[in-house]
């Protein structure tokens, strides 16, 4: 395998500290949750998560001179059923649609490389749901702190993930939060070996899909090299509507 490859399944695997079912989930013993975390979902629509039909966009990814990928998804919560339209690894065009609770019966290539990919692409859109979804983590506020790069301070949220279950156990997402409940900058830790072990990146590039907020816009390092990921086509379908919402 090509350096650049392993870079690409590497990125594919950046941030796998997903549950296998997006979904909220209940837990019987829920570590301590911190109230900026509710407020943060609130701001970027959770309230509204169920008139949500369907949300597509285009995850893009890219290490300056190393590699650079597009990923295309079209997403139905209610149903989990995902569409994608990208390249495998060997840069062949992929185009499949498959529902997540019934992946067992899938291709190889779905199981390994779709699907995987569906996971890390989603936390670099939706990831202020999922750290409201995922009761096993822990979040607590921190106070003010300086940002990791540039000026300001921000509200500090550590989302730590138990060190059993899931993709990459021990992960701890760091949050810096804004005044107004918006993302601003993240730090992610990986909670194994394998590299990437740090990325460091910004949210901005803030635009809202009927009534969900996406950040479209993160620029940052990982593990010293820089990246680049940006969230292109968001659109999203309300319940009962046949109608695409495009972000603005």
């Amino acid at each position: 395998m090509t350096n650049v490859r392993r870079l690409i399944l590497t990125m594919i695997g950046l941030l796998l500290c997903g549950m296998l079912v997006l979904a909220p989930a209940s837990w019987a013993q829920a570590p301590q949750r911190a109230p900026i975390l509710d407020q943060v979902a609130k701001t970027y629509g959770v309230d509204s998560w169920d008139k949500i039909e369907a949300i597509r966009y285009t995850w893009n990814g890219e290490i300056t001179g190393l590699f650079k990928a597009a990923h295309k998804w079209e997403w139905e919560p209610k149903t989990n059923k995902v569409s994608f339209e990208g390249t495998d690894k060997d840069g062949k065009p992929v185009k499949v649609s498959y529902v997540r609770t019934d992946l067992s019966t899938q291709s190889d290539a779905v199981k390994n490389q779709v699907d995987p990919s569906f996971i890390n692409d989603n936390y670099w859109t939706l990831f202020p749901f999922h750290a409201y979804w995922d009761k096993s983590a822990s979040a607590i506020d921190q106070g003010k702190f300086n940002l990791p790069v540039g000026p300001g301070t921000a509200e500090l949220v550590p989302i730590k993930y138990p060190a059993d279950g899931g993709y990459t156990p021990g992960d701890i997402w760091d949050l810096y939060v804004g005044k107004d409940n918006r993302v601003v900058y993240f730090v992610y830790h990986r909670g194994g070996p394998k590299p990437p072990s740090r990325v460091l990146a910004t949210w901005a590039g803030y635009k809202k899909a009927g009534p969900i907020l996406f950040s479209t816009e993160h620029r940052g390092f990982a593990d010293g090299k820089p990246l680049h990921i940006w969230i292109t086509d968001v659109a999203v379908k309300l319940t009962g509507s046949d109608k695409w919402m495009p972000a603005q």
